[in-house]
């Protein structure tokens, strides 16, 4: 032990032996020569230059020696920390070197291979949706019939029973292209407001019995809001055949229901459309509605009219046929909780990305 009234001491400290101090600075450089990254060689630094590292203690003991010792011993211990300090600096330059060669091997692009820089899209979902609808259909023995979108006013009008003096034949309705008595034709052309002529050309070039399906496009008088546009797609379905009653129709939509939403309850509600009697309205009932839980309309149905058989040069006593017909979109928004029908229209891939590429 040393005594500060002493001139000199003879025995110092042991941290502040010289060949301590060697020996410490020997450990530290062999421990961080054997760290193999830089995090391992910072797990490790506070125990060479750490509060409780031999070269930390031995400073301390400086403060025992009598004044006569203590610059002398001061220069040793900071000699043996800075070159412990040298020692770890190159050590972390060298490893970070060293893991930066490694990441730019692992992470090294070929720039010479072709590349290919257009963005992943998607299909539609309302096109998706009516190859489904299609599919179904055609597993159940239906045929897919289309017509033109541009349609005279008597194959969308009058062989479907809706007189000339009907709101649904003003302009507050139906987008009209040519009036009637001009050089397009007497009858008028129209964008048709619903895939319906579809199905009177097909009762007036099909043999019977026939069971068809007229998925498209078609065209209304609406504003754009959240759940109406002028421009949107329909599947309406037909069968004409002996016998048909309104259980085949009621048995069809519930198969048609389930193939869209799971199972479901539905209902058959009373209504009136000009080219079926007796006409209903086809609710579903969504117990997770946003609303609460209600029955939900999803689309109209019934038995032919038979004026409109008679318009297509069929025997109403012999032939008799059902009818429906449902909103794409509305079948889209209740199977994937859409609440905005513009986000179908506004053609931001961002919100066809989320269906993918179903095919």
């Amino acid at each position: 032990m040393t005594y500060r009234n002493d001139p000199y001491d003879p025995k110092p400290a042991a941290q502040l032996d010289q060949s301590a101090l060697e020996d410490g600075v020997t450990a530290a450089e062999k421990a961080f020569a054997a760290a193999a990254d830089p995090d391992a060689l910072a797990a490790i630094r506070h125990q060479h230059l750490g509060d409780r590292a031999p070269v930390s203690l031995a400073r301390r003991e400086i403060g025992t020696l009598p004044p006569a010792a203590k610059a002398e011993a001061g220069k040793r211990v900071n000699e043996a920390r800075r070159r412990i300090e040298t020692g770890y600096q190159h050590r972390l330059v060298e490893l970070e070197r060293q893991e930066a060669q490694r990441v730019l091997a692992q992470e090294r692009v070929d720039v010479t291979l072709p590349a290919d820089r257009r963005p992943r899209g998607a299909r539609h979902p309302l096109t998706t949706l009516m190859e489904r609808i299609e599919d179904l259909f055609v597993g159940m023995g239906y045929e897919v019939a289309e017509g033109p979108e541009a349609e005279l006013e008597w194959y969308s009008f009058d062989a479907l029973n809706i007189g000339r003096d009907h709101p649904a034949r003003t302009t507050m309705d139906t987008f009209y292209l040519a009036a009637a008595g001009t050089a397009a034709g007497e009858a008028g052309l129209v964008l048709r407001p619903h895939t319906s002529p579809a199905q009177v050309r097909a009762m007036l070039t099909r043999q019977l019995p026939v069971y068809l399906i007229c998925p498209g496009r078609t065209y209304r008088t609406d504003e754009l809001d959240a759940t109406h546009t002028p421009v949107f797609h329909q599947v309406e379905g037909l069968v004409v055949d002996r016998g048909i009653s309104m259980a085949h129709l009621k048995g069809t939509l519930d198969q048609f229901a389930r193939a869209m939403f799971g199972p479901q309850a539905t209902r058959l509600r009373p209504s009136y459309f000009p080219f079926t009697e007796p006409s209903a309205e086809m609710d579903l009932w969504f117990p997770q509605h946003r609303d609460g839980p209600r029955w939900v309309e999803w689309g109209g149905c019934g038995m032919v009219n038979p004026r409109v058989l008679r318009a297509c040069g069929i025997d109403p006593d012999e032939w008799s046929g059902f009818a429906f017909g449902m909103g794409i979109e509305r079948t889209l928004m209740f199977r994937h909780g859409i609440s905005d029908m513009r986000d179908m229209v506004e053609g931001d891939v961002r919100f066809a990305r989320g269906f993918g590429m179903e095919v």
